[in-house]
């Protein structure tokens, strides 16, 4: 082969690498098997981008509605299932709420966000064993040092002082 040829695949090898990290990053994931990332570069998306302020100021209403949108475009995008499942546990759809968080788990199993939500949810529905599965998965995943393991572990500290 000659030089030119070598280095324009070298280039190539290259540039695919860092399109499919910017992928993976996108859909919430990393190359390795677990990330642990609980935002991604979603923000491209303005139905992605309104939904998350939505949320984030307590419309959870139209933060479901943007979020549908996204899933529906972006089947795999792991922060718009864990947004998409927060808005419905806020709306006190328990079920849709729990299957959009089981969807985010599976496409990134070490989604922080996703893991203490579905772990709030527990609590909220009365099931402290598997709360603390979750806790118990943040503490695996970051090691206790987390802000996602630190606001499940209050929140199940609160639960037992109350009840």
């Amino acid at each position: 082969m000659k030089p030119t040829f070598k280095l324009a695949l070298a280039v190539l090898a290259l540039g695919a690498a860092m399109a499919a990290g910017d992928l993976a990053r996108a859909m919430g994931t990393s190359s390795s098997s677990e990330s642990t990332s609980s935002t991604s570069s979603s923000g491209t998306d303005a139905d992605y981008a309104a939904g998350e302020k939505a949320a984030k100021a307590g419309n959870y209403a139209e933060a479901a509605t943007l979020m549908q949108k996204v899933v529906a475009r972006s089947p795999t995008n792991a922060d718009a299932w864990n947004y998409l499942g927060f808005s419905e546990r806020k709306l006190g759809k328990f079920s849709d709420a729990l299957s959009a968080y089981e969807k985010a788990l599976a496409i990134n199993p070490g989604h922080l966000g996703a893991n203490e939500y579905l772990g709030e949810l527990y609590l909220e529905t009365g099931d402290m064993p598997k709360a603390e599965e979750r806790l118990a998965r943040l503490d695996k995943l970051c090691g206790g040092s987390c802000e996602e393991y630190h606001a499940l572990k209050s929140a199940i500290d609160a639960k037992k002082k109350s009840s």
